[in-house]
């Protein structure tokens, strides 16, 4: 009976633990790197300015505003994303392990969707204005179907080390067997080979 009473409890902490995953608190106000003074620049964040006038890029952009980037974000459990999409590009099936994302149409239109748990595809045509979230964990993508405009979003997340794990970069360009892909896609090693040559780094 102890046995059972401990493990339940044991249980019930682990549940509570997940349920409050994510980033830690802080016990300050903000937290600062050792050998920095914090003044109004620590606080402010520039890397966005290069949008302004730039040329439209000619493939799928992302610029990060997120603890790498801006530390003065460390605790603070929030993070942002600009994403250029060029005509008919997209942005691959990917996760965030540490957060959901909401994100904003700014321009043009996107296609854009997320798989649940159950295999379940959730899709959803973006205009101007619109906002889509996308649940914590689950891979999700957005594509511009538009073979002539641009598309411009910006995603907030609620971790300032949200992370990207790229599905086809992570299975295909990885050092998983051969075999074990070409048997878990129900294919052949010589397809998968092929598959893999085309995330290759260029020389």
């Amino acid at each position: 009976m102890a046995f059972k009473c401990g493990l339940a409890i044991t249980l019930a902490f682990a549940i509570v633990c997940m349920a409050n995953a994510g980033d830690p608190d802080i016990l300050s106000d903000f937290v600062v790197p050792f050998n920095v003074s914090p003044d109004p620049n620590f606080f402010t964040y520039t890397g966005f300015r290069v949008l302004v006038g730039e040329e439209p890029p000619m493939t799928f952009k992302v610029i990060k505003a997120s603890l790498a980037e801006f530390p003065a974000l460390n605790g603070q459990s929030v993070s942002y994303a600009v994403l250029q999409f060029p005509a008919s590009t997209v942005n691959p099936p990917h996760t965030h392990p540490r957060s959901a994302e909401l994100l904003l149409l700014i321009e043009g239109a996107l296609e854009v969707g997320f798989v649940d748990t159950t295999n379940k595809l959730y899709t959803q045509t973006l205009q101007v204005g619109d906002m889509f979230v996308f649940p914590k964990g689950l891979v999700h993508y957005q594509y511009n179907a538009d073979n002539k405009k641009l598309a411009f979003a910006i995603s907030a997340f609620g971790s300032a080390n949200a992370g990207t794990v790229s599905v086809p970069n992570t299975v295909f360009n990885s050092t998983i067997d051969d075999t074990i892909l070409a048997t878990s896609f129900k294919t052949d090693v010589a397809t998968i080979q092929k598959i893999k040559a085309g995330f290759a780094p260029k020389a």
